[in-house]
């Protein structure tokens, strides 16, 4: 006679979730204490966990080079697996959560700052009428910060001048960059077509990259002195003030250029440069009627500025 084992065969996980998570945020704040703020806990609390995973394992996931705990090969392979278990999981909680509430009570829209402000007031606008019991969160974003959005899934919707790989995203406008600055700006005085030389001995206004993890610069920054702002209004006011030069967005200064209050550099090469702006659904497989509205809501909009194009 066979008897049946009241053992499975194959046992129950020896890891946690919650383990290869702290690991993770080890590896993506710097450290344990780093980790331990992050994740409101102690750091003999995220000590632990570490060693119970690697006990568990039986394997070193991470070893000390200097004063850094760094991943052993084994450890690299494993949370590169690990980090798509826990997007799994922190998809399957937010799906429950969304089919529990049916529209969302929440919203995370993160739009590039070159964006025209004018066309996402009417789109918000819009959106509260269509989905008044959803809370509509708003975020500026600069340059890689809403790439950043986009790959750690932070927000619902963005409008972001580059699409990370892995997402889909579809085409809105571009946007005109103008050079511009005060008419008294020393620049005018200059007899012939302004060149790169020319704006060398200048100072420039520069918008600063919101993104933390992997910054970037964009455009002409060959000046020697810059002024450098957290946003696209700052740095408008600073070339109003006559204080530096900038590359702006044109529907960012039209009123300026109407009223006299700037004017467009006559450069010789680069007066004008276009940034492509694009909208992401960022969790398509998640996505609840008030995240579709936007998509839509842009998508009505956007047709509409004298920059756009068809969409991809």
């Amino acid at each position: 006679m066979i008897r049946k084992s009241h053992k499975s065969a194959i046992g129950p996980g020896r890891t946690t979730l919650e383990q290869w998570a702290v690991l993770a945020a080890v590896m993506d704040h710097g450290g344990f204490a780093q980790a331990a703020a992050v994740l409101h806990r102690s750091q003999s609390a995220v000590s632990y966990a570490l060693a119970r995973l690697q006990a568990a394992l039986e394997l070193p996931l991470l070893e000390i080079q200097g004063r850094k705990a760094v991943l052993t090969p084994h450890g690299a392979a494993l949370l590169r697996r690990a980090r798509s278990l826990l997007r799994d999981a922190a998809t399957l909680e937010r799906l429950a959560g969304g089919l529990k509430q049916g529209w969302e009570s929440r919203l995370n829209l993160v739009v590039d700052a070159a964006f025209p402000r004018a066309h996402l007031l009417k789109i918000l606008a819009e959106l509260q009428q269509l989905c008044p019991t959803t809370e509509l969160q708003l975020s500026d974003a600069i340059l890689s910060g809403a790439e950043e959005a986009i790959t750690g899934q932070s927000a619902d919707v963005v409008v972001s001048s580059r699409v990370p790989a892995g997402f889909f995203g579809e085409f809105l406008v571009d946007i005109p960059f103008l050079a511009v600055a005060h008419p008294e700006h020393a620049l005018f005085a200059i007899d012939h077509p302004i060149t790169a030389q020319d704006l060398l001995r200048h100072v420039q206004a520069v918008v600063r990259d919101s993104g933390a993890l992997h910054p970037r610069d964009e455009g002409w920054l060959g000046a020697d002195r810059r002024c450098t702002f957290s946003s696209l209004d700052a740095s408008l006011a600073a070339v109003q003030a006559g204080l530096a030069f900038a590359w702006l967005p044109d529907h960012l200064v039209a009123a300026s250029l109407r009223q006299g209050q700037l004017r467009a550099l006559p450069l010789a090469l680069g007066a004008v440069r276009s940034v492509a702006l694009h909208l992401v659904l960022v969790r398509p497989e998640l996505a609840g009627p008030a995240a579709r509205a936007a998509i839509e809501c842009f998508q009505r909009h956007v047709p509409r500025l004298a920059g756009a194009r068809n969409p991809l």
